[in-house]
């Protein structure tokens, strides 16, 4: 069984089609992969379907199914990995290292927890500097935009 770490910049492509959702929906639909996320996520997602539905790029019927589509995931194929102090201290940390937002840091340093843990992971993510960060720091990474070309 395999397992992907996803950052809310992978996680979105679930649910909204853009470069490098076949990607995640292969990913996902496959019976033998284990999709892991930061609790964060979970706030980052809402934040930009509520930023989206304000802005007029979704109808707010529109961002109630994305949301509504997101919390059945929750609750049955997303796996969430839990925030601990020693994953913000290391978030501190990495800002230190790397040029990465605050939100950034976390889901590395979640990442990172996991991969500590024994859990083997990829990870999977669209942002670049993010994507520089975690393989400096040895993880396997995959930018599912690169696998739309």
């Amino acid at each position: 069984m395999a397992a992907y770490f996803l950052d809310t910049s992978a996680l979105v492509k679930l649910y909204v089609r853009e470069p490098g959702s076949n990607l995640l929906l292969e990913l996902a639909n496959s019976p033998h992969n284990r999709l892991l996320i930061s609790s964060l996520a979970a706030v980052e997602f809402t934040a930009a379907v509520h930023s989206a539905e304000r802005s007029g790029r979704i109808t707010i019927s529109g961002g109630a199914e994305l949301i509504a589509s997101f919390r059945h995931d929750l609750s049955s194929r997303l796996i969430r990995r839990m925030i601990t102090d020693s994953v913000l201290d290391n978030a501190v940390a990495l800002t230190g290292y790397y040029p990465l937002r605050a939100y950034d840091a976390v889901q590395l340093a979640t990442a990172l927890a996991v991969a500590e843990s024994g859990e083997s992971s990829v990870f999977v993510c669209s942002d670049i500097n993010l994507l520089r960060a975690a393989s400096a720091e040895g993880l396997s990474c995959v930018n599912p935009q690169d696998e739309d070309s």
